[in-house]
């Protein structure tokens, strides 16, 4: 079994919304909703995530752009938004999804997420990092 699918697998089998699978071997599941996660690892050590293979519910572009500036290198979500998709690629970062849609749905279900909005038509990546981290 290869890493992505370890993650994947546990991210399945629990309630968790995020699996990072860290460089040195060690598994982590995570619980918070949207990027909260993601900033406090990389808060905590801002190359937590470096080579790293996660697992996640949803992948918007705000997501895989804290990703892929971390240096995550591999991605496996049910639901990721085309705009992740475009930064993903612009980064070498793989990845793998369930589910393709145009962008992120906000939590009432009403529109796009008002980060993804935000961010979606921004090429700088390392401006959407330090802004989001800055949060």
């Amino acid at each position: 079994m290869t890493n992505l699918e370890s993650v994947k697998n546990r991210l399945h089998e629990t309630n968790a919304s995020l699996v990072v699978g860290y460089a040195n071997g060690e598994i982590k599941e995570y619980y918070s909703k949207r990027v909260i996660d993601i900033k406090n690892i990389l808060k905590e050590d801002k190359n937590a995530l470096k080579d790293a293979v996660i697992a996640d519910k949803v992948i918007g572009k705000v997501a895989g752009t804290l990703l892929s500036v971390a240096g995550v290198k591999e991605i496996y979500t049910d639901v990721m938004s085309k705009y992740a998709i475009r930064v993903l690629e612009k980064t070498g970062v793989r990845y793998e999804f369930s589910q393709k849609v145009d962008y992120i749905i906000n939590e009432t279900k009403t529109g796009m997420c008002p980060m993804e909005n935000k961010y979606k038509d921004e090429n700088d990546l390392d401006k959407i990092y330090n802004e989001i981290m800055a949060i």
